[in-house]
């Protein structure tokens, strides 16, 4: 029985990422750079005997923002029900059959920057000692005035978290559990799956960017000993191979 895990997808490149710009609820497109890498991305990591199979995904959880909405479709996972959006563009014809729902969730929307929304990092800290504060500003420490803080981003990802375990993982590594699906993707933002990482991990935001994830990315979640009490981060993932389905295609 193979033990569930959790596939984080970042939205592929826009112009704010490729300058720095905190982009929390402002919705700009991906470039068009972004939007081929993505479509790489799904053929290199989608299929049958790759890293993501469809087939095994339980459910996905993707971010109210069109930027992620719009990676997810470019991934062409083949889904066999509708998309609880309209499509943003045109996605790659065929793809593999997906079961798996799909759910738009704000639990996993990009952190609320507040004020610091549109502001590079290095002009946020220009401004903070402008304004009499502590310029060495850590949003992982410090927050977002007018946004959201630590605690705030820590309770929506905690609630995420218990709802994938419940939901979807539990079940999945029951002794009963027989073919169950398992995996579930989330394709969401930078900092707000980094926050994940790390909660995932059992750590404390304040300890710091432990994770780095680039604009278009996979990061890999799962357990040690298939124990559901021990969340891991997967450093390496295989590619699956269905043996069965090679034996087959032999015959």
């Amino acid at each position: 029985m193979a033990t569930p895990r959790v596939f984080i997808v970042r939205h592929g490149e826009t112009e704010w990422s490729l300058n720095g710009r905190h982009t929390g609820s402002t919705d700009i497109p991906l470039t068009p750079n972004g939007e081929k890498r993505v479509k790489a991305t799904g053929c290199a990591l989608v299929g049958n005997d790759r890293l993501i199979v469809p087939k095994k995904l339980a459910h996905i959880y993707v971010s109210p923002r069109k930027r992620a909405q719009r990676t997810f479709e470019l991934l062409n996972l083949g889904l066999k029900q509708k998309l609880p959006w309209e499509a943003h563009g045109p996605s790659a014809e065929g793809g593999l059959a997906c079961e798996a729902g799909v759910e738009i969730t704000e639990d996993i929307r990009e952190w609320d920057y507040g004020d610091y929304e549109g502001i590079t990092s290095p002009n946020i800290r220009k401004m903070r000692q402008e304004q009499g504060l502590d310029p060495a500003w850590d949003i992982w420490r410090d927050g977002c005035p007018g946004g959201e803080s630590p605690t705030d981003i820590t309770e929506r990802l905690d609630r995420l978290i218990k709802d994938i375990r419940d939901r979807w993982h539990a079940p999945a590594m029951s002794q009963h559990a027989g073919g169950t699906r398992g995996d579930v993707l989330i394709v969401a933002h930078g900092h707000i799956l980094r926050a994940f990482a790390q909660r995932w991990a059992v750590k404390s935001l304040q300890d710091g960017p432990s994770f780095l994830l680039e604009a278009g990315g996979v990061g890999t979640l799962s357990y040690e000993h298939h124990n559901i009490e021990e969340p891991a981060i997967l450093l390496g993932g295989a590619f699956t191979v269905d043996l069965n389905e090679i034996e087959e295609r032999k015959n």
